[in-house]
């Protein structure tokens, strides 16, 4: 039975065939198929798929061990086709039929028939020039149909290519890459054509050929440049407008548009301007008027720039110095200084240092001062130092003698011509208290009758003493000396002496000396003392009446008359009743009289301040004193008003109020600080004392 299908040894079997050389015809031999049946059922009939180029040649039919024969009917291209798979299919004679195949891969061989081919043959490239050696230029791929060896290929110039062009240019021969390797400039050539040949490495090489045009494109690459060609400096600020400082050349290597140039200033804020002589010439010249005070020297870039796209500039920085003229006069820091100096200084002291300043430079700003003595003769008071400023008291000064000196310090610099300044100066003399209180007459000559028994507060005598100082210095306050059990007491500051309690005719010795201590504020305080010499008479006794005259200048008035005890209590009794009645009048004479102007009288200037017990000021212009009444224990309240002229210091001796004053000048003298000054053009003070004071000039 017909159970057995054909078989073949092989499922796959492989042929190898050369392109274009096996010639058709040619016949190539198979493997049979094998059937375990017999008979008919292993009779085998052969079949091939459907191929252009190959085909079965079975023999004669007749011959039972016949072979299988693929026959090539037209020659292979391994181009068009580099495998071909067919199936040759073996069918037995039973019923049914039974079949086996096996597959047919004819491998085409190849053989180099292909040349290398370009895809075109000219290729035009544009570049720009001064463009960067080693950049890609283009990358040419030839194509070759064949494989293996027969498909690779080298590239390279042509032996016509000119020798510029291999210095500009490289290919690599594996890739076809060309590149720049040299510089390209437009100026120098603006046109490269590169003959290539590609060559495949089979046994018998083939070639292809091609041409790559290079088209060079202009480019603004070139800088401008300037250059100075003459430079005038330092420059004289007094040039007028017009002058010429610099001429500048500037000049670009490109043409057309990218060769034409602009030039211009920056700042433009400067005295300076640019202007075209011809062309690619500019001037620079002087645009304004030059203050060297405000700028010593200028700095300025002048730029050029061409019209290219896109544009390139270059800039060149210019240094003008300017000289200096002497067209500024020295200047005082103020127009006036007020200086305050202690009196008693050594001679030859320095007391203050003026300065001026000139914003010249050089000889133009060496300054010298000296005191214009025009005015006021003061050779023998005050010296300046040429040099320095520095102001010296040539001689110790007194306050009791001079209290202002206002002179005029001028200052001259050393330019040609020589520009001058000047500045007021104001020295006020400060007291020092170096005077000790003055008694108007000796005490040995004052003697004092009083008639006991005597009522507690009667007044005995005054003491008068002077002090040739002002201010704290001569404020004079009376004290005992022993004043305990002492039956007598004195104002402290009227220096009226008066009875502390009821005299009779049992007290003690019948004359007794009152031992009255007077010292002033200053610092250090000074002093001085008076004695008055009371003698105690009784009602019983003949009293010789001792009237001591009133002259000018006495230390005490006697206040004893020479009745009896009841005449002189009449005469208290009717005395304190007019007192009671002035105090009356007085209070409303006060009250009627509270917003009536004061009344003053001119003064010296005089040291103002205030505290518990008492005032002093210091006006330059009037100072004045209005006493009142007031109990005789203390002191009232003052009121002040200070001249706009009084300066106010810093502890340091800083300016205050535009004011340069010595460090020593600043302390504080008393209890009180110097007051601030307020706007006013008179100073006044009004000095409660006592009730009995008087009024009179400080």
């Amino acid at each position: 039975m017909n159970d057995n299908a054909p078989v073949f040894s092989i499922r796959e079997q492989i042929l190898n065939m050369a392109e274009l050389i096996t010639a058709s015809g040619t016949q190539f031999l198979l493997e049979r198929a094998s059937d375990a049946d017999i008979g008919t059922n292993a009779q085998l009939t052969y079949k091939l798929s459907p191929s252009n180029h190959f085909a079965l040649d079975l023999g004669n039919d007749e011959d039972e061990s016949k072979s299988v024969v693929l026959l090539l009917k037209v020659p292979l291209d391994r181009e068009e086709s580099p495998v071909h798979h067919l199936v040759l299919t073996a069918t037995d004679g039973g019923e049914p039929k039974l079949t086996g195949t096996v597959q047919l891969v004819i491998n085409v061989l190849d053989v180099n028939d292909n040349p290398p081919v370009f895809n075109q043959s000219v290729y035009r490239i544009k570049l720009i020039e001064n463009t960067i050696s080693g950049s890609l230029v283009i990358n040419l791929n030839a194509t070759d149909l064949d494989e293996g060896i027969n498909r690779e290929i080298c590239y390279s110039f042509h032996d016509s290519v000119a020798l510029h062009v291999t210095k500009s240019f490289s290919i690599n021969s594996d890739t076809g890459e060309i590149r720049v390797i040299g510089k390209l400039d437009y100026e120098e050539s603006r046109f490269y054509e590169l003959p290539i040949v590609v060559q495949d490495k089979g046994s018998s090489q083939l070639t292809g050929h091609c041409k790559v045009l290079i088209e060079v494109l202009d480019m603004n690459d070139n800088i401008p440049e300037l250059s100075v060609n003459s430079l005038s400096v330092p420059l004289p600020e007094n040039s007028p407008p017009g002058t010429v400082v610099a001429i500048i050349s500037a000049s670009d290597k490109d043409s057309g548009i990218n060769g034409q140039i602009n030039c211009f200033l920056w700042p433009t804020g400067v005295p300076f301007k640019l202007e075209s002589t011809f062309k690619n010439y500019y001037s620079l010249i002087v645009g304004a008027i030059l203050d060297r005070e405000q700028v010593a020297e200028y700095r300025m870039v002048v730029t050029v720039e061409d019209q290219g796209v896109p544009p390139l500039s270059s800039s060149l920085t210019i240094l003008v110095p300017i000289s200096d003229i002497n067209d500024n006069a020295p200047a005082f820091t103020q127009p006036s200084y007020t200086v305050f100096v202690k009196e008693n200084n050594p001679p030859g002291a320095h007391i203050f240092t003026m300065s001026a300043g000139d914003p010249d430079i050089a000889e133009n700003a060496l300054i010298t001062y000296w005191i214009d003595e025009k005015l006021w003769p003061l050779s023998s008071y005050i010296s300046v130092h040429s040099e320095s400023g520095k102001l010296y008291a040539l001689q110790s000064l007194d306050y009791e003698e001079l209290k202002l000196l206002e002179f005029h310090v001028r200052a001259k610099d050393a330019g040609m011509p020589s520009l001058c300044g000047n500045a007021t100066v104001q020295v006020f003399v400060m007291d020092e208290n170096d005077n000790a209180p003055a008694l108007s007459r000796s005490s040995e000559e004052n003697l004092i009758l009083l008639v006991v028994p005597m009522m507690p507060g009667h007044i005995v005598g005054k003491v008068h003493a002077l002090d040739a100082d002002s201010g704290y210095n001569a404020w004079l306050k009376y004290e005992l000396v022993e004043e305990s059990n002492s039956p007598w007491s004195v104002g402290q500051y009227s220096g009226e002496v008066s009875t502390k309690y009821y005299l009779d005719e049992s007290e003690g010795s019948k004359i007794q000396s009152i031992l009255v201590l007077v010292k002033d504020h200053g610092k250090p305080q000074l002093s001085a003392t008076a004695t008055l010499s009371v003698s105690l008479v009784t009602s019983s006794e003949t009293i010789k009446t001792y009237i001591n005259p009133q002259r000018s200048g006495e230390s005490f008035v006697p206040l004893v008359d020479s009745i009896n005890v009841y005449l002189i209590i009449a005469i208290c009794s009717v005395s304190s009743l007019f007192l009671l009645a002035t105090l009356i009048y007085m209070a409303l004479r006060c009250h009627c009289k509270e917003k009536e102007p004061m009344v003053y009288g001119p003064g010296m200037a005089t040291l103002v301040c205030a505290s518990e017990v008492g005032s002093w000021s210091y006006s330059n212009r009037h100072s004045h004193i209005l006493a009142g009444l007031s109990a005789e224990a203390g002191v009232k309240s003052d009121l002040m008003i200070f001249s706009p002229n009084i300066p106010v210091f810093a502890d340091n001796g800083e300016f205050i109020n535009g004011v340069d004053v010595p460090p020593d000048s600043a302390k504080k003298t008393g209890p009180c600080d110097l007051p601030k000054a307020v706007p006013d053009t008179q100073s006044y003070v009004i000095e409660v004392v006592s009730e009995n004071a008087l009024l009179k000039p400080l």
